[in-house]
């Protein structure tokens, strides 16, 4: 299956992708403790939403252990990709120049991100001579 294959995850499902990206391979109680911490969610809420996750591609379990460890089936610059192309050709009819004057529009980056920013379009444009 490639990266394309795998369904786009909902907000709740990526709240629960970036614990197990921070965390790593984690239990459901895991997850849970942490998603807790910024909303009340149930247990059984989010045991069913990492079950969905698994039918979807988007994490793996482990089943040899008595309870379950789930890890992210895609790192996070992977699934940050498969969004992005996805918003830049549904939003921006492909144009990267609108996407990211949007983004910037919408929340200035910092001095340290303008920084970065700066140093990959010199690596760009120096990759085009």
């Amino acid at each position: 299956m490639s990266n394309s294959d795998l369904s786009r995850p909902t907000d709740a499902e990526l709240a629960i992708l970036r614990v197990l990206w921070s965390r790593g391979p984690s239990t459901v109680r895991q997850v849970h403790e942490v998603i807790s911490l910024d909303r009340e969610t149930g247990y059984t809420t989010v045991l069913k939403l990492m079950q969905i996750m698994t039918e979807k591609g988007l994490v793996e379990r482990d089943e040899s252990e008595r309870t379950h460890v789930y890890q992210a089936r895609l790192t996070q610059e992977q699934t940050q990709q498969q969004l992005v192309d996805n918003l830049l050709d549904k939003a921006f009819g492909g144009s990267a120049s609108q996407l990211v004057m949007r983004a910037l529009a919408a929340r200035p980056a910092s001095a340290d991100e303008l920084a970065q920013i700066r140093r990959l379009l010199d690596e760009l444009e120096g990759g085009k001579q």
